[in-house]
């Protein structure tokens, strides 16, 4: 059985915690960066400094028979080293003794709450993204790094137009040149800082929340709909979990009707484009996610022909409306745009429909590997129509419609029974 390895996290250049120290005694070989082996002078013993390229180091963590520590920056697990060492050399091998994170540290400096702020990192990532995600959030932390320092942040976030923010630059957190300066948006732009630091970025109104923030999603009746048709937020959740969004990219929410589902997305994502064919509803939802504070989406109106401004170019759509070409949504009408604008790895993930026929035809594109329809329209005669199409098309049904269930039930279970389906509520 292949050896251990210890993943010790140092605050101040000291592991924290007997378990720790003993780990870091008892290596064979100490991998750290060059700043973590000098801070912490392990004891005679090989050395591996971090510089570069992460694979060289991996492959000779792996291939060392004897005992191995790799040592981090406060806790590994956290935007840390331990996620490259798990896919290296699986979770089981891996025994990790972390030390409060940098994130930690910046907010308790500050004596500010944290588990209703963001946090992102600049590591390994666009730092617009960054910029974005934590430019629509209220309260965030954002880890920098020598290619994105505080300063490149600053202007990032002013060329945004993002509001104005108390800012705190936390330089070397618990090392002898700890440092935290407090500034604001145009200080962060103007100044020259430590790339080694965390910047803490609040709205004034968000310094202290009443309570932890544990609600997810945002009230229904704030949003302008039609006839009250708006997901509730229970399938919301469900079906957004089941997307598993990637955390960088531009994302397309086609069919924005009252922007709703639009707000939850740029919760989310990093860039968001909200599409709506009706000029009212977008021009609502706009207003809407205006007055909610977020920056990173734009509302533009159109359709699966073409949208006549907004990005050219998604990495994932979600879309209310099934299409049998969401690149078409892209591209724009022929003579307009071209077709080379749509990314080669654009990505379509199906969240509902309002045309329920597409699920039933296997000659639209994605639509043969639909399994279970979930009808959750509210409505008597359509919802009737909905079940009955899928059960005869060998679709499971799970409803939502307790009207429908009453009056058919019996009948819609015969359907099911007659075609290999299950029919359920």
């Amino acid at each position: 059985m292949a050896a251990s390895v210890a993943v010790v996290g140092l605050l101040g250049g000291e592991p924290v915690g007997k378990a720790a120290g003993r780990a870091l005694e008892a290596a064979d070989l100490v991998v750290g960066g060059r700043h973590q082996l000098d801070a912490c002078r392990p004891p005679p013993a090989r050395t591996l400094a971090i510089e570069g390229a992460l694979g060289p180091v991996l492959d000779a963590v792996a291939a060392e028979p004897g005992r191995v520590c790799v040592l981090a920056s406060g806790d590994p697990g956290f935007f840390g080293v331990v996620r490259a060492l798990a896919r290296r050399l699986g979770p089981g091998r891996l025994e990790v003794h972390p030390a409060p994170s940098s994130v930690a540290l910046a907010f308790a400096r500050l004596g500010l709450p944290w588990d209703d702020a963001t946090v992102v990192s600049a590591h390994g990532r666009p730092l617009a993204e960054a910029a974005a995600v934590a430019a629509g959030s209220p309260k965030a932390a954002v880890l920098v790094s020598p290619g994105s320092p505080p300063e490149a942040l600053g202007r990032a976030l002013l060329d945004r137009g993002t509001a104005p923010r108390q800012v705190a630059v936390c330089a070397r957190l618990g090392e002898p040149g700890e440092r935290v300066d407090e500034t604001d948006l145009e200080g962060l732009a103007a100044g020259t800082w430590d790339a080694r630091s965390v910047v803490v970025l609040v709205e004034a109104a968000a310094a202290v929340a009443p309570a932890p923030t544990l609600a997810w999603g945002r009230p229904e009746a704030a949003f302008a709909s039609r006839g009250g048709m708006v997901t509730k937020g229970e399938v919301r959740a469900v079906a957004l979990g089941k997307l598993a969004l990637p955390p960088s990219g531009v994302l397309w929410d086609v069919g924005a009707g009252s922007g709703y589902q639009t707000a939850l997305l740029c919760e989310l994502a990093a860039r968001v484009c909200a599409v709506e064919l009706v000029p009212e509803l977008a021009g609502a939802a706009a207003e809407r996610l205006a007055t909610l504070g977020y920056d990173n989406v734009l509302v533009v109106v159109g359709d699966e022909a073409g949208t006549p401004t907004g990005p050219q170019t998604f990495d994932l759509g979600v879309t209310d409306v099934m299409f049998t070409d969401l690149g078409a949504i892209a591209r724009g009408s022929a003579e307009t745009r071209a077709s080379e604008s749509v990314p080669a790895g654009g990505d379509v993930r199906y969240l509902a429909t309002t045309d329920p026929g597409n699920l039933f035809d296997l000659t639209v594109t994605g639509t043969a590997g639909v399994d279970v329809v979930v009808e959750a329209t509210g409505a008597m005669e359509h919802g009737t129509r909905v079940i009955l199409d899928a059960l005869e098309g060998g679709r499971h049904v799970v409803s939502m419609n307790a009207e429908v269930d009453a009056l058919l039930g019996h009948h819609l279970d015969a359907v099911a029974a007659a075609n290999g389906a299950t029919y359920s509520i």
